[in-house]
């Protein structure tokens, strides 16, 4: 027979906040909601490998958080292969999750994309989680379990404008999401995901203009748009034994936004 803990106990609920002694995978680590997510971490006392496709970016944010920095290319087998190896032999027992930022939209409506660009989207949703959750997800399985968590988005949960391509592909990542937490439970690896809206990222600032940002706050329930430490504090609480019973999950992150109906504003008659 199982055997649960007395339901009178008490937990030190704030000590299932700290990751003291346990190592975590960040791929994607380099900036905006990687680069909390490596602070939010480590603030924990986890150590942290940084993982980025660029060197200047993992170095960076490997020396502010006292880090591990890997270069590599998070779509390539080979190097993701490098990348867990590394995680494994820098933590050993320690590794304890794995936790994966990458997906970058590609904007623009159904007709006008080629076929490059429907496959290219996909691999830079899809493909680096698949390999996370294969290799990382073995290599926690291996220790006794651990944590995973994906960055998915509000686009593969309700359509929004010239994004149907990412969001179907994030709709499949948060199915694998799900399947991959049914797969790997009985081998104690959590596996959950966070789907923001919008986020004041350095690349989304790039791209977007003040008035885009503004209407979009018009239009949430908190009257505000996300920023990078506000995917990165969900994130540390999945990755935490806060979360300890919770798997298979997409907790949506945009203020309310997709629980509001399109409809016109309802005014009085007269």
């Amino acid at each position: 027979m199982t055997q649960y803990p007395d339901s009178k106990a008490v937990p030190e609920y704030t000590k299932l906040l700290r990751l003291d002694g346990r190592g975590y995978l960040v791929l994607g680590a380099g900036d905006g909601i990687g680069r909390q997510t490596c602070h939010a971490l480590a603030q924990s006392g986890a150590q942290v490998l940084c993982v980025d496709r660029e060197e200047a970016l993992a170095q960076n944010v490997a020396s502010e958080v006292s880090g591990i920095p890997v270069v590599a290319d998070v779509t390539s087998r080979e190097d993701m292969q490098r990348v867990v190896e590394s995680a494994t032999s820098s933590f050993g027992k320690r590794f304890a999750g794995v936790i994966d930022i990458v997906g970058i939209a590609s904007i623009g409506e159904l007709n006008a994309m080629d076929d490059q660009a429907w496959d290219s989207q996909f691999d830079l949703v899809l493909r680096h989680a698949w390999l996370a959750i294969q290799l990382g997800g073995a290599a926690l399985a291996e220790r006794g379990g651990g944590s995973m968590v994906f960055v998915g988005s509000i686009s593969g949960l309700v359509s929004v404008a010239k994004q149907a391509a990412y969001g179907a592909a994030k709709a499949a990542l948060h199915h694998l999401v799900r399947c991959a937490a049914h797969e790997l439970g009985s081998r104690g690896v959590r596996v959950n995901a966070v789907a923001p809206g919008f986020v004041r990222t350095p690349r989304l600032l790039s791209r977007l203009s003040e008035n885009f940002w503004d209407q979009v706050s018009q239009s949430n329930p908190l009257g505000r748009v996300a920023i990078p430490a506000d995917v990165a504090s969900a994130i540390l609480y999945l990755a935490s034994d806060l979360s300890g019973y919770v798997t298979a999950n997409v907790l949506t992150l945009d203020g309310g936004t997709h629980a509001i109906a399109a409809l016109p504003e309802i005014r009085p008659a007269g």
